[in-house]
């Protein structure tokens, strides 16, 4: 039986889901747009993005295994932990990718300005959006990497998972995950090696890839924060 606050997790990101396809379909309304993640520099960015987008999803198989991840540690953790504790981890992890990725947007953003010169720039935020929404952009490279940062938005539960999966690799570090259901390895050693991954593709691919690679270690940044402080606050069995 599923633990209180994972089943509403997993209802509240279903009902976006489909939420987000019935108003684009009947409404012309682009819930993504309005409630995912912009850079804040952008008109299209809100502080309460910061919490919304996490409940956003870009397709099927973006849900399917956020979800799929969520119900696999959330429901061992919140068994441990108790709901409270849970929910306030699954927020906290959410809320922190979303400012690491806004942090490392930024760092972008403002080296390819550097690059360009202002009225290219001011093009960009007055034209690039348009583009964005006619799923077009610029062939330029520099300009169309600053307008995917600048005017896109970040979607996907992907901080709050991984933050549960660095939870779970802490807690239980020598149980074995099964990687694609056939080859066994150590908790542990999936979050470290996982969590260089993410690095290294976050650091090479600077053209983007679509996958918000340091969201993923925000997540796991803010997870171990919150870890260590209970631990040293004394709370060891991290229950309210």
């Amino acid at each position: 039986m599923l633990p209180p606050v994972v089943k509403n997790l997993l209802i509240i990101n279903g009902l976006f889901f489909v939420a987000t396809i019935s108003f684009k379909n009947f409404f012309g309304i682009d819930l993504k747009a309005m409630l995912g993640l912009h850079y804040y520099e952008s008109d299209q960015f809100h502080a309460y993005q910061l919490l919304t987008y996490m409940f956003m999803h870009g397709d099927f198989t973006h849900i399917f295994f956020n979800m799929f991840a969520l119900w696999m540690f959330g429901n061992v953790i919140e068994n441990v932990w108790g709901g409270k504790r849970f929910l306030v981890y699954y927020l906290v992890t959410g809320i922190g990718a979303g400012l690491v990725q806004e942090a490392v947007y930024a760092v972008r953003v403002h080296q390819i300005m550097a690059q360009l010169p202002p009225e290219m720039i001011e093009m960009v935020k007055n034209e690039g959006l348009a583009l964005l929404q006619q799923n077009k952009n610029y062939a330029h490279q520099l300009l169309g990497n600053l307008n995917d940062l600048f005017n896109a938005s970040t979607v996907g539960a992907s901080g709050s998972v991984f933050g549960l999966l660095l939870a779970f690799g802490m807690m239980f570090p020598n149980v074995r995950i099964y990687l694609y259901f056939l080859f066994p390895i150590k908790a542990k050693w999936f979050v470290i090696g996982y969590g260089a991954i993410e690095l290294f593709l976050g650091i090479a691919n600077r053209s983007g890839d679509n996958v918000a690679h340091f969201a993923h270690l925000g997540g796991m940044l803010f997870g171990i924060i919150l870890i260590l402080l209970w631990r040293k606050r004394g709370e060891r069995n991290y229950e309210y």
